[in-house]
Parts: structure tokens; sequence; C-alpha cells
């Protein structure tokens, strides 16, 4: 049985088996993590995509780092990457990485990540152009793997690590609803 916390309790303040009332939407509190609070909000979420291209000009270790930043970690263990060695247009060797995350617990702690670790600048650039990031239910994000190689995260459009999170609704309105209770839009 959850305990409730009233609506002007903070919720940093609330503790694990509690719930948070703010107005029409209430917040279970699964557990505390080393973010804060963690919530119960999974199941918004089906899975998430994560994919890099790592150049023959790249350090391939580093670009491995720099997604791997994306994610807390004590996750890295429970998340593989499957490698593909590819060919670019003038057969110079390319590798693809690309994982699918689909337990709630990585989901949850990746998205608690993301929404700590974007910029109020970033959050809002994406919520002013969000109609182009959402398409059937996907949210398609493009983080800079040099920033993320130093343990920042930002936006960027040239070879970037690219994120696409599956929302279990398709229509805009809920995905940006789902996104600002999240913490992914402002």
């Amino acid at each position: 049985m959850f305990e409730r916390c009233g609506q002007n309790d903070q919720l940093n303040g609330c503790v694990a088996g509690r719930s948070i009332n703010f107005g029409h939407i209430l917040i279970i509190v699964v557990r505390t993590s080393e973010f804060g609070v963690t919530v119960l909000s999974g199941s918004s979420i089906a899975f998430i995509n994560v994919s890099m291209f790592a150049h023959a000009t790249e350090d391939e270790d580093k670009a491995v780092r720099a997604v791997h930043n994306l994610f807390p970690p004590k996750y890295l263990d429970s998340i593989t990457f499957r490698r593909q060695n590819l060919h670019g247009h003038h057969k110079n060797p390319i590798v693809l990485f690309e994982t699918r995350i689909k337990d709630k617990e990585i989901i949850q702690a990746f998205v608690e990540n993301l929404s700590l670790n974007l910029s109020i600048v970033d959050k809002q650039q994406l919520l002013n152009e969000i109609s182009r990031h959402v398409e059937k239910g996907n949210l398609y994000l493009r983080l800079d793997k040099q920033a993320a190689f130093q343990g920042n995260f930002k936006f960027c459009t040239s070879d970037p690590m690219r994120v696409r999170i599956r929302f279990r609704k398709n229509k805009l309105e809920d995905v940006v609803q789902a996104c600002r209770e999240l913490g992914i839009l402002p």
C-alpha cells in the first residue's frame, strides 16, 4: 500500500513507497536513485533504440565510450551493442553500433540520465521543433558524439548518435505530454 505525499510536497522530498498527487497526475515513487526519484512511467515507453556510426577516421573505442556515456554506468553490463561492419560510398570502412532497450528499469535510467543532462536550451529547441522529431509515436533525437564523449549531452545534425524512443501512444500530443512528464521537454 502506498502512502500519499501532499500536493505541496516536493518530489525529491517524497520517499519510495509513497505516491504524489499533482492534481490530475499521480506519480508513484518506486525507488530513489543516484539521479533522484525514479517514477513508474516505463509503461509510456515501449523501447529505445540507440545507434551510431564509427567512421574509419574515428577512434572506435572513443566512439563507443561516447555512446556508453548516455547510460548510467551501473547498466552498461546489461546493454549489448550489435556491431556491423559496413562500407561507405568510397569503400571506406564504417562500423554501425546499435542496441534496443526493452527493460523498464534501464529505460527509466536512460530517460532520467537524458533529461538531467540535456540543457534547458536544447529542451526548448526540441519543443519548438517537436513535429520534426516525432512520427507515429517515435521520438527521434540526434546527439553529439564529441560532446557525449566529454560527458555532455547536446543535439546536433552532423554525424550524430541516433536515439529513437518508441512510445506506446502514437499521437503527437500524447508524446509531448509524456516527454514533459519524463523531463525531456520543459
